[in-house]
């Protein structure tokens, strides 16, 4: 039977619900003795969890244990390709207080908890995303089958949003796959596919989808089962001895992750523990209070903040236009980037791909990125070799422009050239149609300067990736003064469909994840010139909580990349971007960074098997720079420089217009360059101290270092009126 309707079997008995608002919940009874339980969410695309279902769930196992001759119950969703994509993150936005969300994750339980006690068996039928709240419903059911299908994810992401699993997700998933398992699951809101739930003992059958229905009710009809012994490695670790050893190595990785920014995986382990410890009646009265407390902190409310923000501007509208049809996607130069932007455009968009190199070898590379990141899913049988073979047709190569004449838009992947961009242009308007768009991927050059002496200029704009394509989720996407509402809307839609979040900047120097960027990594070079040692500075941004810290990212960018665009900024901006004259030393010694292997860090050739250690500066640096390392400013101070920095050049940002909103601004700097998730990006964490204080500590800086810190003049505004960048919050 098909999933995309609500089950209709012959001659079936259905039962009304008694309430007066329609239910997202519809009870049908088989005549083999099987109850079918539909979830689907009036008007929404998706099935999300809301706190007036627990009702309505509840009363409809009312009904379904009222019914004759009942053998099981499935539980499966009315939507084509969603089983249960979590809760409504709106109703924590609802609470006013830790007691009102602890009530909340209680309900939660409590609503679970009549699931699980259900006189029956009950199977959870799943297809499509079966997440959070979607996950904790079908670990109370008794049995739990999923489709094959690559829609079907897994997964408890929770964490991601500064939360933990609050409807018993926290006390059911170590009991059924172990707690290490559990624990890595809850920690990192990864996502499973079908047969790694299964293998992990998570589900109990992975079968196709036009099956699932019948192969749920052929389960419960089974009747009950023994419960699974864990694998012998769960059992060891789940040994006094094992637990504290297991615990301990588990928290110690953790912090060295979140740098303790993030609270919610102290208590992951904390709720955990003690369900495991102290029964299951602890462990859910713990989860319900952790959940309760979680969801009123700074932290929880800036990634909840992130996650609304990310889902509006993928549903924005970039302009008033329509996007035009996409068919067939260019892509030129077979480099770095341009195998990666042909890759995701392939693989995630779907959609044809023709690269034009002007080597063979070129065409090889970008065709060589594709198939080793189709063969890594592969691997993770996230993928079967047919598939892999049949998305790697959708890619071809040439060295002339053979087929362009068929291409909708092409990307423009070339060395950062004026020139070379400028002839590619007007190679392109050449060789494809008259509708085809020109986007170029350039990290610095005016969009206006490379539309010069186009014949269609409205159809050239900017098009942003950042490295490495396949991971890094923002684009930014550049119209210049010209560039028509249409080519605009179809651009956005292009980087949509190709998985990233897409944010409209301005057509100026740096566009705006560069520009905030290039004086917080200024700052940092002139803390090591000041003698504060490379690692040094890294560690007080890493942790102030990003990824990487600002050299080891120069390292890996590239010295001589990330310098390239310093007199792009310098010539239209001004000379508070400048970089200290006394780095040109580096690009003299031929220092580029990783990739050949001299930069800040050391990179040995040889390291020695299993054995993982911590890049070490290389001594010779202080010497080309002619310092003596020595600490002396507090890794906080050296992080204030460099963020405060950041922020002055956000705002400024703003008010040129470079970035649409606040919300694009932080958007982009947090996945643009990792600013800390935890503080929501500059402008949320703008808020959280209050432009008062922060443009007193600009003057403050300003009195000591010199006029690059003084703070600019619409911050210096918000904070005489007190104003915010979100005054909702």
């Amino acid at each position: 039977m098909s999933l995309d309707a609500t089950p209709q079997p012959a001659s079936p008995e259905p039962v009304h619900e008694g309430h007066a608002a329609p239910s997202a919940f519809h009870f049908m009874l088989r005549p083999d003795g099987v109850g079918v339980i539909t979830l689907d969410v009036p008007g929404e695309t998706m099935n999300t969890l809301k706190a007036e279902f627990a009702e309505q769930l509840v009363a409809v196992l009312h009904e379904a244990q009222r019914q004759p001759g009942l053998q099981g119950l499935v539980i499966i969703s009315g939507k084509p390709d969603s089983f249960i994509a979590g809760a409504d993150i709106g109703m924590i936005a609802g609470c006013r207080s830790a007691a009102e969300a602890t009530r909340l994750a209680k309900k939660g339980q409590a609503t679970m908890a009549q699931v699980a006690a259900f006189p029956v068996p009950v199977a959870a039928a799943i297809h499509g995303p079966c997440l959070g709240g979607g996950l904790e419903l079908a670990l109370a059911c008794h049995y739990r089958i999923c489709t094959l299908d690559p829609k079907t994810v897994i997964g408890l992401p929770e964490v991601q949003l500064g939360l933990l699993p609050g409807s018993g997700g926290t006390q059911r998933l170590p009991r059924l796959v172990g707690a290490s398992k559990a624990l890595e699951l809850i920690l990192t809101g990864r996502h499973l596919r079908a047969r790694q739930a299964q293998k992990l003992g998570l589900v109990d059958d992975a079968v196709p989808a036009s099956i699932l229905l019948e192969s749920a009710a052929a389960q419960v009809k089974r009747g009950w089962r023994a419960s699974r012994p864990l694998p012998w490695r769960e059992r060891l670790l789940g040994g006094p001895l094992g637990k504290r050893l297991l615990f301990s190595l588990v928290r110690r990785q953790t912090r060295a992750k979140t740098q303790d920014n993030y609270p919610a995986p102290e208590r992951v382990l904390e709720v955990v523990r003690k369900g495991l410890e102290e029964g299951s009646t602890s462990g859910y009265a713990a989860e319900a209070q952790a959940f309760g407390e979680l969801a009123m902190t700074p932290e929880s409310a800036a990634l909840r903040s992130l996650f609304f923000a990310s889902t509006a501007l993928k549903k924005a509208p970039p302009s008033a236009a329509e996007p035009a049809p996409l068919a067939r996607i260019g892509v030129l130069g077979g480099g770095l980037m341009g195998g990666g932007i042909a890759s995701v455009t392939a693989t995630r968009a779907q959609l044809p791909v023709r690269i034009k190199d002007i080597t063979p070898a070129g065409i090889g590379h970008a065709l060589q990125t594709s198939w080793a990141s189709l063969s890594k899913q592969v691997a993770r049988k996230r993928l079967t070799a047919a598939e892999r073979g049949r998305q790697m047709m959708l890619i071809t190569g040439d060295t002339h422009y053979r087929g362009f004449a068929h291409l909708d838009l092409v990307v423009e992947a070339v060395f950062e050239d004026l020139a070379l961009k400028q002839q590619m242009v007007a190679e392109v308007e050449q060789h494809a149609a008259p509708h085809t768009i020109f986007a170029s991927n350039t990290s610095s050059l005016p969009i206006a300067q490379i539309a010069e002496g186009a014949q269609r200029p409205q159809q050239v704009i900017g098009l942003h990736y950042f490295s490495p394509v396949e991971k890094m989720p923002l684009v930014e996407v550049i119209p210049h003064a010209g560039t028509d509402a249409r080519t605009l809307a179809t651009t956005v839609d292009l980087a949509r469909r190709q998985g990233k979040t897409a944010i409209v900047v301005a057509d100026r120097a740096g566009f705006y994840v560069n520009r905030i960027l290039a004086p917080y990594i200024n700052e940092a070079a002139r803390c090591l010139l000041e003698g504060e040692p490379v690692d040094r500075i890294d560690r007080a941004l890493v942790r102030f909580g990003f990824p990487v810290g600002p050299l080891m990212l120069l390292d890996e960018v590239g010295i001589d990349v990330g310098t390239k665009i310093v007199p792009v900024l310098v010539r239209e901006l001004g000379p508070r971007f400048a970089a200290p004259e006394a780095f040109d030393a580096l690009l003299k010694d031929e220092r580029k960074g990783r990739k050949n292997r001299r930069g800040f860090y050391l990179y040995p050739t040889r390291t020695l098997p299993l054995v993982k250690r911590s890049k070490q500066p290389d001594p010779a640096v202080y010497r080309l720079l002619g310092v003596t390392p020595q600490s002396r400013l507090s890794e906080q101070q050296i992080a204030e420089r460099c963020v405060l920095m950041m922020l002055n050049e956000a705002v400024r940002c703003l008010d040129e217009q470079v970035i649409r909103s606040a919300r694009d601004g932080d958007i982009g700097a947090v996945f643009g360059i990792g600013f800390p998730p935890f503080l929501g990006g500059p402008f949320r964490y703008l808020d959280q101290r209050g432009a008062g204080p922060v443009v007193a500590d600009l003057r403050a800086l300003a009195a000591r270092y010199g006029d690059r810190f003084t703070p600019c003049e619409r911050l210096v505004t918000m904070a005489e009126q007190a104003q915010r960048f979100y005054p909702e919050a």
